[in-house]
């Protein structure tokens, strides 16, 4: 067996060649992970709960079966991963980093952790996030703070800061996140990793925790280019129990993957988004997304300036849209049937009112009542056709920006992050300014198209930057050729992956 150190910071991939194999078992890649997570969580602190005896148990299990059935199987078999607390995991608390949750052991598994088994990928723990994936920096979960591993007094993105932070710190090589805003991109993006929301509907959402139904989507965080791809192909394809569900299976993204390591855009024509630039966008964000840019052209790209005119009216929708329909799904978290119930004090009559009041406000911390007041009024009598019914038609507008840019081009492309991560504490103050952020990710989410981040680079104060790509609807693969080809042609001018360069002096410490 490699060392720890070398064995975590393999790719995914890698990760599942050399099971194939038998130069390492699953056992020996969950225990050295295991080992990264026991070394890191106290500077780190992405996940709320490790799984350490039941991964075990999965990566046995796996090992046992003969190489006839491990060869039938993914790429991925054997490698481990975490998960985002947003997705239910049977016999493994599952909390939407909530109070109102705490202690919640889901008697089922979510589909895409059906998957996950099926293909003998051992589940190493649950991930920390904004509570209810309501945030834009992890700083609003009811348990701990995640923190950045490029920088541990800068926030790592959110909601799913603890999933893409442990596969930043090769705490996992893979995560599971849910995208409804940005919040499997924007992390990528602050921490150097892959993160990918794919078209609405492409991977089931039954058992993943609902926060906006319209919006959510369960996605890859890794990396590498490849690897998104490969957990991609695990995850999607229909689900009969997720009503939103597309009938087709997952696309070849794996194979567009490997076609774009061969660096050959040619024939490629590529969409400069217009609207995403400008103020407010760090000049080390700028320079990095022109430098990809030009890369994209060397290989034989044809880029061309695209205009998406009501861009600049999507967090104003999203604003409305996403509160709304969080008003509604949280209106179940009322202590009657699950979770956390708080009775009145006895002054108080004991009435069921009474009691769903105390509890909701013991549960819910301040975002997610932010958020649900700003939902019921938008949906109140009287200013539903004001409010939410305009913000739906801005956003059936914004779908058709989208529809008329693809007849032009074949991929979309911006900075997936106006900033790079910013320091703790920086922007709870000022709540509007913590939702401008999510500028460059929302529209993808508006419009339900599939879209990814790469990382592009440091910026000049040495923090990661990311660019993302943006394909048309139930098209993820065309985004992941040109996503590998960048990452490919990148890495040539880094001497390497950009995570390989993360100081991670916690490996050190493991065996």
């Amino acid at each position: 067996m490699a060392n720890v150190a070398d064995l975590v910071k393999l790719s995914a991939a890698e990760m599942g060649a050399a099971i194939k194999k038998g130069e390492v078992s699953s056992r020996e890649l969950v225990d050295a992970h295991l080992e990264v997570i026991e070394a890191a969580e106290p500077s780190v602190d992405a996940f709320l709960k490790v799984s350490a005896d039941e991964a075990r148990e999965q990566a046995d299990a796996f090992d046992a079966k003969s190489a006839d059935e491990k060869a039938a199987m993914p790429e991925l078999a054997g490698v481990p991963i975490a998960i985002k607390d947003m997705i239910v995991t049977k016999g493994i608390e599952t909390t939407a980093a909530s109070k109102i949750l705490e202690g919640w052991i889901p008697p089922y598994d979510a589909t895409v952790i059906e998957k996950l088994k099926a293909a003998g990928m051992p589940i190493l723990g649950k991930t920390n996030l904004d509570e209810f994936a309501q945030g834009s920096s992890t700083e609003h979960s009811a348990f701990k703070t995640t923190h950045n591993p490029w920088d541990t007094d800068r926030v790592p993105g959110g909601s799913g800061g603890g999933s893409a932070s442990a596969v930043a710190a090769f705490e996992a090589p893979l995560a599971l996140g849910t995208d409804t805003g940005g919040s499997i991109r924007q992390p990528g993006a602050l921490t150097g990793t892959v993160g990918v929301k794919p078209t609405y509907g492409g991977v089931s959402r039954f058992g993943a925790i609902a926060m906006a139904s319209s919006l959510d989507q369960i996605g890859p965080c890794s990396r590498t280019v490849l690897d998104s791809a490969l957990l991609q192909e695990i995850i999607g394809g229909h689900d009969k129990r997720d009503s939103t569900s597309i009938p087709e299976g997952p696309r070849p993204m794996v194979a567009a993957a490997r076609e774009g390591m061969k660096r050959d855009l040619k024939g490629l024509k590529v969409g400069l988004i217009k609207e995403l630039g400008g103020e407010g966008f760090q000049p080390g964000v700028v320079a990095r997304f022109n430098e990809g840019v030009k890369k994209l052209e060397e290989m034989g790209a044809e880029v061309t300036e695209v205009s998406l005119p009501h861009l600049p009216y999507s967090l104003g929708a999203y604003y409305i849209i996403m509160p709304s329909e969080v008003s509604s799904n949280l209106a179940r978290y009322d202590g009657m049937r699950y979770g956390l119930r708080v009775m009145p004090p006895d002054n108080v009559p004991q009435t069921a009112a009474n009691m769903m009041a105390y509890t909701r406000e013991a549960g819910f911390g301040d975002e997610v009542k932010r958020r649900i007041i700003l939902g019921t009024y938008a949906l109140s009598a009287g200013y539903y056709d004001a409010w939410y019914g305009s913000a739906q038609k801005v956003r059936t507008l914004i779908i058709d920006d989208f529809k008329k840019a693809f007849e032009k081009v074949d991929v979309l492309v911006g900075p997936t992050s106006p900033v790079t991560a910013f320091k703790f504490g920086e922007k709870t103050e000022d709540p509007m300014a913590m939702y401008a952020i999510d500028i460059t990710t929302i529209p993808a989410n508006l419009a339900g198209v599939p879209a990814m981040s790469i990382p592009a680079g440091l910026s000049d104060d040495g923090l990661p930057v990311g660019f993302q790509f943006i394909a048309p609807q139930q098209r993820d693969e065309v985004m992941y050729k040109p996503a590998a080809a960048l990452e490919a042609a990148l890495e040539d001018e880094w001497n390497g992956p950009i995570w390989k360069s993360l100081n991670a002096s916690w490996l050190g410490q493991a065996k």
